[in-house]
């Protein structure tokens, strides 16, 4: 064991002696935000208004939900249309009829499905940690899915006599498929958001999604804040012969800010990792995305060994707590704009931290 954790720090080390980066600006030149993803997710079951209150206590620009449909029509919050892992549905007889495969985005999937549950359906639901390997499960069994509107309620209360409101992050989840169903997201989320007051370019909202359609419906119908999300891997897969890759390039970052306000990038599209967890040199994604007027905001920042870089870790244990902050640090360097992370007790004064450097 000893000789391993040697061989750790070697690999760690390697590298050391290169020219450090020049740290870059931020597009508009103001500090990056801090996106707390599905909440606190880190501390809480995510998506429940648990995880959203402790992530604004603890100081997160921004809250995001990733929204799907009830069967009647209601935004609710939850990282996938399909619940089993995130709620203890399968613990309920009486819905036990409804579990099905379903193709969503090109894949069988098989569980339960929101937009088979009515939302009173779904409140009798509770849920529950969808990674306890690495965080527990001291809180399952103890929060409702929420929808949308008591989210937007939430930060109604939290904002009261700030200057700087929390603001709402909403991403959705599998649009092309929803549409497909009858149930699209772009009219009840518009009318949802026109409700509580967001309205215009400097609105406290960014919308987000991994397809490319739906972004552009929005941006025909609507002048609030939108971002393009990209995974390190595949495309939208509303349009099977695009890429992320080429949308990552300059011409296809183009091509974006024709709609789109900002991307938001799997990280490792930005600091590449080698095959053995060491951070790499950062690519040009952020100065090309700044070339064409586009934000940046990677995606995700994790506290657990399991997600950090190899120089980050704590230790041998996959659930043990790293050093995020240094991991945020090296991103901070190439002028990123925000970025996503389930752990804003950490995020946040390691951005606010490298804001005054």
């Amino acid at each position: 064991m000893k000789v391993w954790r040697a061989v750790l720090m070697l690999l760690a080390l390697a590298g050391c002696g290169a020219e450090p980066m020049a740290a870059q600006p931020t597009l508009d030149g103001k500090p990056p935000i801090v996106i707390a993803h599905r909440g606190a997710s880190g501390e809480r079951p995510e998506h429940t208004l648990a995880s959203y209150e402790l992530a604004i206590e603890q100081g997160a620009d921004f809250i995001e939900p990733d929204l799907v449909l009830t069967k009647d029509g209601v935004l609710v919050a939850r990282h996938e249309n399909e619940i089993s892992e995130t709620t203890d549905v399968a613990d309920h007889p009486e819905f036990a009829a409804r579990k099905a495969t379903k193709t969503i985005d090109g894949k069988a999937v098989t569980g339960w499905f929101t937009e088979d549950f009515t939302l009173a359906e779904l409140k009798t639901l509770r849920a529950k940690e969808r990674i306890p390997q690495l965080r527990g499960t001291a809180h399952d069994g103890q929060y409702e899915i929420p929808t949308f509107a008591e989210i937007l309620d939430l930060l109604v209360r939290a904002n009261r006599g700030r200057d700087h409101p929390v603001g709402v992050y909403p991403e959705t989840k599998h649009p092309t498929y929803f549409i497909a169903i009858g149930l699209p997201h772009e009219a009840p989320l518009l009318a949802i958001l026109e409700k509580y007051g967001y309205r215009g370019r400097t609105a406290p909202v960014f919308i987000q999604s991994f397809e490319v359609a739906n972004l552009k419906a929005l941006r025909a119908k609507s002048d609030l804040p939108l971002i393009q999300l990209m995974d390190g891997e595949g495309g939208p897969a509303d349009d099977p012969k695009q890429t992320y890759a080429a949308m990552a390039t300059p011409e296809g970052l183009k091509a974006v800010a024709a709609y789109a306000d900002g991307i938001g990038p799997f990280k490792e599209m930005i600091i590449p990792r080698s095959a053995l967890g060491t951070l790499g040199d950062p690519t040009a994604l952020v100065r090309d995305a700044h070339a064409a007027g586009l934000k940046v905001h990677p995606w995700t920042f994790r506290r657990e060994n399991y997600f950090l870089p190899l120089a980050d870790k704590a230790g041998l244990d996959p659930a043990g707590h790293g050093d995020l902050g240094a991991e945020i640090e090296a991103y901070l360097k190439t002028g990123i704009d925000g970025l996503f992370s389930d752990n804003p007790r950490e995020a946040v004064p390691a951005v606010n931290a490298g804001a005054t450097q």
